[in-house]
């Protein structure tokens, strides 16, 4: 009887470890993968931010980056001719919090991208970054996303950045600090409690 009871559970534990791994397997099989993949940049020569609003890659795609793949994701990304990354725009630091911060920081600290604040970088070196881009570090090119005085603004900007000469733009919507009025000892009818 001990025997029969034994092969019995030894029995439901095989089976309970067979669906487990045909649970595994279907899910891990059928799941969607996001689809940015270095061998992407690598293929096209672009970095990741050229198709993707997130300069690691990933998630949703920019307008080059939604046509690129309606193109059937060819060796080449598409241009955008006369497409200005921020039409109208003239001055230097709204130009570098549009195209800039994402990935340098709204004080050009350095988030994904390289750390500009008093870093020392030279007119030539910047104007080349932004017209070349940094395949390597990640850093797609600007060239012809901006007009000839918005792309000096944004040099001069990022210059003054560099140079920790900087008039560093004070927040478009500042926050006025809570005022916490409820303590551990207010009643829950004031203060929101369960």
């Amino acid at each position: 009887m001990k025997q029969k009871n034994w092969l019995i559970h030894y029995l439901q534990l095989l089976g309970i470890a067979g669906i487990a791994l045909f649970v595994f397997l279907a899910i891990s099989s059928s799941s969607n993968s996001v689809q940015a993949l270095p061998e992407y940049a690598h293929r096209t020569g672009e970095s990741c931010a050229v198709c993707h609003v997130n300069p690691g890659g990933g998630g949703p795609r920019t307008l080059r980056g939604a046509l690129w793949a309606a193109k059937g994701k060819p060796d080449e990304v598409p241009p955008l001719p006369g497409v200005l990354l921020a039409p109208g725009v003239d001055d230097g630091a709204e130009l570098f919090e549009i195209a800039c911060s994402t990935c340098h920081g709204i004080y050009g600290e350095g988030l994904f991208g390289r750390k500009i604040a008093n870093t020392g970088v030279k007119e030539s070196k910047i104007r080349t970054n932004i017209l070349r881009g940094r395949l390597q570090s990640g850093m797609p090119s600007f060239e012809g996303m901006f007009t000839d005085t918005q792309l000096q603004a944004l040099i001069d900007y990022v210059l003054s950045l560099s140079t920790g000469e900087a008039e560093i733009p004070p927040a478009q919507y500042p926050l006025e600090s809570p005022a916490f009025t409820c303590s551990p000892l207010s009643s829950s009818e004031t203060c929101g409690g369960n």
